[in-house]
């Protein structure tokens, strides 16, 4: 017994552990007894099955029919849904067959309700408890236990039903208790359908056997250990070895990942290829060296989890979390990554990976957004690592139906404010499919991104309840909602990508919030009808700012008005486009105010990224790309950034 007990690394390697000798005697003896009381059960079952052939009482007959009715219904629903759907059985066929009496015997309904509900009650009991005591014998006591119960119900269905009928109530018996046989085996097995069956059992074999509930086992080994009859409830189980561990099955895992047939089997043999382990708790879990090609971990929490030279080729890693996990020298290859939840902790180091793919396959693309995206090209060794490297600790918002740009823009600006200490800046936006939409937004390290999440979409969702009019009357004046709305619809019906650095960001980038009201890197409200008003607002902008000093050499403000018009005058650049650039002069033009300032430094980087993004499409003859060519580095020069 070793309850709450430290054994960090401890070594259990070829251990036995189980029960002691006082305590495995005293079980064996309660599973001969249960096995013994489901025997006569199983006997008085027989014995009111049999009645069908008593021809000398109305009564009696019904009743044994009845028995016979909820037997077969037990049976077939319990072989194929499993017991508790079983149980269910018994009452509706007791009830069906409850009414046909009555409807058959009239006057006699009363005693064929009583005799009837007598046999339900029995049928079920009987099952029940008699694959308990199978599944507790297979667990303690081993097939002696069965032959027990097999003896006392055939002599027992024959003492009690006499001669005249003892044959049928015996072969009724004898079905039964090979039907509970079958049950407990299955159980034991880890069929979940009869894991009632199981877990009741191992919870009393385990009882008085090795304990190590509460204990913190981070590292332990178990390799070859037999493990047969332990307590493992409320363990840590952190990166434990269980290598080749012997009767894993008969332990009591309480809410471990352990509790899982199939993640025990993978423990033990480390052969998990072509199989899937999607949406499960793998928090921990020591896969070292295991085969895990093929498989499928989708929404799966892989976090802090061993992965150590795992074979991950092609398998499915959607939404797999990987917060501080180990992926020291696994394979990769061919693997489908997307969005999946690696951190600054997720160790990446010597991956070997020749590709892989950020989507998953359909019919249309069996090759979705392959990276490299040559074919013919693959991963270096290394190369890997640096091209995954994500941007750390970003709060992802993704809106997965009608969604509303307004009350987006609400809620995020709201969530801003409120937090000016999580720094938020919108790095990333994604649409996913026709009105699906991801925001991803930088924090500041330590940000509780849980509690950032519930209250964005507890405003959102609220905000999104309102009428438009009661919405206008929130954004009133307040450019920077209106910008961002703008960005969104825009994003959702002319998605697009940018390159910032060595960062992939998808659809829109670069968008800093300072406090309440500063917004550098918009890219958006893009559309044909107001590029106008647009070119407009940049003109005003500019005309706020100062003249060069030195009439000989341009200033902001004069290159800035070179840019405006050789964007609004292009004839390279299609109309959503040039407004999307046009947002951006605007952009630089608030900046310019103050260019020295940090943050309008930082706004000005954004909008010459977004610029450089959306120029480079075009050919490099263009007299836009010619101009910009000139321009934009002069302006980052003067906003002190090259």
């Amino acid at each position: 017994m070793m309850p709450n007990a430290n054994l960090t690394g401890a070594n259990f390697s070829h251990a036995k552990a189980g029960l002691q000798r006082r305590w495995a005697i005293s079980l064996v003896l309660v599973s001969f007894l249960l096995s013994g009381l489901s025997g006569w059960l199983w006997a008085v079952n027989g014995y009111l099955a049999s009645l069908i052939f008593d021809t000398s009482s109305l009564e009696n007959q019904i009743a044994g029919w009845t028995s016979l009715i909820v037997l077969f219904a037990f049976f077939f629903v319990t072989i194929r849904q499993g017991v508790t759907a079983g149980l269910g059985a018994v009452a509706g066929a007791g009830a069906v067959a409850g009414a046909f009496a009555v409807a058959v015997a009239g006057a006699f309904a009363v005693a064929v309700a009583v005799a009837g509900a007598f046999a339900v009650a029995v049928a079920g009991a009987v099952a029940f408890a008699f694959a308990v005591a199978g599944a507790f014998a297979f667990a303690v006591a081993g097939a002696f236990a069965f032959a027990v119960a097999g003896a006392f119900a055939f002599i027992g269905a024959f003492a009690v039903a006499g001669a005249v009928a003892g044959a049928f109530a015996g072969a009724v018996a004898g079905a039964g208790t090979l039907f509970s046989i079958y049950i407990s085996w299955r159980a034991m097995k880890g069929d979940q359908k009869y894991s009632l069956i199981g877990n009741i059992a191992i919870t009393f074999a385990a009882t008085g056997g090795t304990s190590f509930r509460g204990a913190n086992l981070t590292n332990a080994d178990f390799t070859q250990a037999t493990l047969k009859n332990t307590d493992f409830r409320n363990t840590i189980l952190i990166c434990s070895c269980w290598h080749q561990a012997k009767m894993l099955d008969r332990v009591r895992p309480g809410l471990t990942y352990l509790q899982n047939s199939q993640v025990r089997q993978l423990l033990v043999t480390g052969q998990g290829q072509d199989t899937k382990f999607d949406r499960e708790n793998l928090r921990g879990i020591n896969l070292k060296k295991a085969n895990l090609a093929d498989a499928s971990f989708i929404n799966a929490d892989l976090s802090e989890a061993n992965l150590q030279d795992a074979d991950l080729s092609r398998a499915n890693l959607k939404q797999t979390q990987l917060d501080g996990t180990d992926l020291t020298g696994a394979t990769l290859t061919g693997a489908f990554i997307e969005d999946w939840g690696i951190t600054n902790t997720t160790k990446l180091h010597g991956v070997r990976c020749e590709y892989v793919f950020m989507r998953l396959p359909t019919k249309e693309d069996p090759d979705p957004l392959r990276k490299p995206d040559n074919k013919q090209e693959v991963f270096a060794d290394g190369d890997f690592a640096d091209f995954i490297k994500p941007i750390f600790d970003t709060l992802d918002l993704y809106h997965n139906q009608g969604v509303d740009p307004r009350a987006v823009a609400i809620a995020f600006k709201n969530l801003a404010k409120n937090h000016p200490e999580a720094e938020l800046e919108i790095v990333a936006m994604e649409k996913r499919g026709d009105d699906k939409i991801l925001l991803r937004a930088k924090t500041a390290p330590g940000s509780d991104k849980s509690q950032l999440s519930a209250e964005y979409f507890d405003d959102y969702n609220q905000v999104k309840a309102l009428s438009q009019s009661q919405q206008l009357l929130l954004v009133e004046k307040d450019s920077y909602i209106s910008d961002l709305k703008n960005m969104i619809t825009t994003a959702l019906g002319h998605p697009k990508s940018y390159t910032q650095g060595n960062t992939i960001m998808s659809d829109i980038s670069g968008i800093n919030i300072q406090g309440s009201s500063n917004v550098s890197g918009i890219a958006g409200g893009g559309s044909v009808a107001n590029l106008g008003t647009i070119s407009g607002n940049v003109s005003i902008a500019l005309n706020e700012l100062p003249d060069s000093p030195e009439a000989d050499k341009p200033g902001i403000k004069e290159l800035l008005t070179q840019l405006h018009s050789c964007i609004s005058q292009s004839s390279d650049l299609p109309e959503t486009d040039k407004a999307d650039a046009l947002l951006q002069v605007e952009a630089l033009a608030e900046a310019a105010k103050n260019p020295q300032e940090s943050t309008k430094q930082k706004t000005a980087k954004n909008a010459i990224t977004m610029l450089k993004g959306l120029f480079s499409g075009l050919p490099a003859i263009a007299s836009l790309v010619e101009a910009t060519n000139k321009l934009l580095p002069a302006i980052s020069k003067l906003f002190g950034l090259g």
